[in-house]
């Protein structure tokens, strides 16, 4: 590991204008290459004290031996330049772009002489007109074989054209009216290069041109009487809005523009762009990268717009282009569009209408394809094993942990603590042997003790299992593990009865006799500790214990005063993660059906032998139950099946119950008026907290 003052260039040697640096490695390996307004004061945030740098930012200037710049005269050429290196060098810190697929364009070779249509994937090449990129190569067949009806050009390959004029015969479609056969001179060069381009303007978007040319024909026909003639033109006609057809009008100002769009989390990031042309989506594609360096939502677009438009020019660069967040500054990467387009680009965040309702479209498409990778990810099996050997060289564990458990505590301001706690076997989860908790040993919030007792109960449990079974002989049963009696109670899962899926042969609940190999918990060095010492209190060694701090992504282990840093591409911690977000998921989930269980409770629940039709013709009657609170016992006599014994029962029960609190819209501070009748359609009377704070560490995903 490299110290970045052995390599620190003097301020003096470098120059307050834009330029590109590039960091190499000890072997003299670029690792990093990026621009900047001013090389000076950007290069000086890389030399500061390594505790205030970023983990990324800090393993890259750890990593790298020496430092070194070019001067340019504007912005536009820094980031010109920068997009030259990152792609010859490909360095190891920057955001790289990767698509596991070569995406088809619809290419029509005006370069030879009788051009050809032709489904083309990979580099583009110099006289070559290209329509997409599409998602799937028979999309474009589909659409082509509807064209060639119109627009009869050559789709055949070389060795097939030659063959045919030495023959003299063409190939089957030119037979049926679906080439015009240039191999045998049925048509001029000139005349089909002209059919060519026709397809090329039809395919650009300018649909209406020829639409309207083929019913003025189709009616001149008609008045001849040429019905065989007219019919053709017919069809023709149906066919290229069959064709047009395939990509709906999303834009009904015949708008030529790429949409792009970024999904991202703590790790990864993917991008999803759509090509409109004329209005209509002409084409979609991908990437999905690593966040190896510490990035914004804008660079990551800046990063896009890059490589999209970095080999392209003339009309493949569009008027407009659409994103979700400007790079930041924005005029040198327009100014870089406009110079490679040759005209005007307007780079813009769409504000309201179609526009942006299709870049909502475009945003889910990159969600959807952010979890896709995912899921592939996670679901590989070599994959798993990597990410489960590397868990066990960084935690130094005897050997991979094929069970893996992990412990998140969540609440609401301290009301309604409660913890989750996720299995995975084998890097894939277990849900039918997730369990959740109620802290019941202390009121209020104390993450800390919250996860001592958590960790606790969980493993007393594993204890008294080992003591059923004759493999521990030391100490006694906990009270609160074995229960008697029906229905089968599980202290584990807050006391609810045991499904029968979640039962032993015997009928009682199925205990943790298989211990993991490696606890988890949500949290950084206080919450690892307190799990280590509720494992110690316990007697047990043979478990490993870590902890997940989300900020950064440290690994914390116990005893240790520095976090195990985790390489951002290891597949080890990609899997801590997904442990990690499950277990704050499942959490979550479970604190916010227990608060709004609370806010739905009313004092009437608690009157006994009052059912719930009694309960509604009260609310009914009354309004609230703060009006039922102040009526007489002749008054509630009132309500029809209401007796005086359960007046009177009614009357004690509100009279013990302490009112609840106003409600509070905490969005504005407004105290929520409860004399308004109840419209819920429950049983509660009481009023509903408007727009509660979020919970304690964000929403759920």
């Amino acid at each position: 590991m490299a110290d970045p003052s052995s390599y620190r260039p003097r301020p003096g040697d470098v120059p307050d204008s834009p330029g590109v640096y590039r960091f190499r490695d000890e072997h003299r390996r670029v690792i990093y290459v990026g621009k900047a307004k001013s090389l000076r004061q950007r290069l000086a945030n890389y030399f500061q004290d390594l505790a205030n740098l970023h983990p990324r930012t800090r393993s890259m200037v750890t990593t790298a031996a020496s430092v070194e710049w070019t001067v340019v005269s504007t912005e536009v050429e820094a980031l010109q330049l920068e997009y030259s290196w990152i792609k010859e060098y490909d360095p190891r810190f920057n955001v790289k772009y990767r698509d596991d697929k070569s995406y088809p364009y619809l290419a029509v070779t005006m370069n030879e002489e009788f051009p050809r249509v032709q489904v083309m994937r990979g580099h583009k090449k110099k006289g070559v007109r290209y329509f997409g990129p599409y998602a799937h190569a028979w999309a474009i067949r589909d659409t082509v074989d509807l064209l060639l009806r119109v627009f009869p050009v050559r789709t055949c390959s070389a060795g097939v054209f030659k063959n045919a004029a030495r023959t003299g015969r063409p190939c089957l479609l030119g037979y049926i009216g679906k080439c015009s056969a240039p191999c045998v001179g049925r048509i001029t060069p000139e005349d089909h290069r002209d059919l060519a381009e026709e397809f090329s303007d039809f395919m650009a978007g300018r649909t209406g041109t020829y639409l309207r040319r083929l019913e003025r024909q189709m009616t001149e026909a008609a008045e001849d009487m040429e019905y065989e003639r007219a019919a053709r033109l017919r069809d023709d006609i149906e066919a290229l809005k069959k064709a047009m057809e395939k990509n709906a009008v999303v834009l009904a100002d015949a708008t030529d523009a790429d949409l792009v769009a970024v999904a991202e989390d703590e790790l990864e990031a993917a991008v999803q762009i759509f090509h409109v042309r004329g209005g209509r989506v002409r084409g979609q594609r991908g990437w999905v990268t690593d966040k190896v360096e510490e990035v914004t939502t804008g660079a990551l677009v800046e990063h896009a717009l890059q490589q999209l438009y970095g080999e392209e020019s003339g009309d493949a660069v569009p008027k407009e282009v659409l994103v979700p967040a400007l790079p930041e500054p924005v005029e040198p990467v327009q100014e870089w569009l406009t110079g490679r387009r040759g005209s005007n680009v307007s780079l813009r965040i769409p504000q309201r209408g179609d526009k942006k309702a299709l870049m909502e479209t475009v945003q889910r498409n990159a969600q959807q394809s952010l979890a896709l990778h995912k899921t592939k990810r996670a679901s590989d099996l070599t994959t798993r094993s990597r990410a489960l050997e590397e868990i066990a060289e960084a935690l130094d564990l005897d050997s991979a942990p094929l069970r893996i458990e992990c412990y998140d505590i969540s609440h609401l301001q301290g009301d309604d603590v409660v913890a989750s706690m996720v299995v995975f076997e084998d890097g894939l989860q277990r849900k039918s042997e997730y369990r959740r908790f109620q802290i019941r040993g202390f009121a209020g919030q104390d993450d800390v003790r919250s996860m001592h007792e958590v960790i606790t109960r969980r493993f007393r449990r594993y204890l008294a299992e080992k003591e059923k079974t004759g493999e521990w002989t030391d100490g006694a049963v906990p009270e609160d593990v074995l229960a008697d009696g029906e229905p089968v109670i599980d202290p584990l899962n807050d006391g609810e009865p045991v499904p029968d899926t979640l039962k032993d042969d015997d009928g009682r609940p199925r205990k943790f006799a298989y211990p993991p190999q490696l606890v988890v918990v949500d949290g950084g060095q206080p919450q690892v500790a307190a799990a280590r010492r509720a494992l110690d209190e316990l007697g047990i060694d043979d478990i490993a214990v870590c902890g997940l701090a989300k900020r950064l992504e440290e690994v914390w282990v116990p005893g240790e005063d520095d976090p195990v840093v985790l390489p951002r591409t290891s597949e080890g911690l990609y899997m801590l993660q997904r442990v990690r977000d499950e277990a704050h998921r499942f959490a979550i989930t479970y604190q916010r059906t227990r608060r709004a269980k609370r806010f739905r409770s009313s004092p009437l629940d608690d009157v006994p032998g009052l059912g719930e039709t009694r309960k509604q013709a009260l609310i009914k009657h009354f309004g609230s139950v703060k009006k039922l609170r102040s009526a007489t016992i002749e008054q509630i006599q009132e309500v029809p099946g209401i007796g005086r014994k359960t007046a009177e029962t009614i009357a004690v029960a509100l009279a013990r119950a302490v009112p609840a609190a106003p409600a509070v819209n905490t969005a504005t501070g407004e105290i929520i008026d409860d004399e308004e009748p109840d419209t819920t359609g429950g049983s509660s009377g009481e009023p509903v907290t408007a727009g509660p704070p979020d919970e304690r560490r964000g929403q759920e995903p």
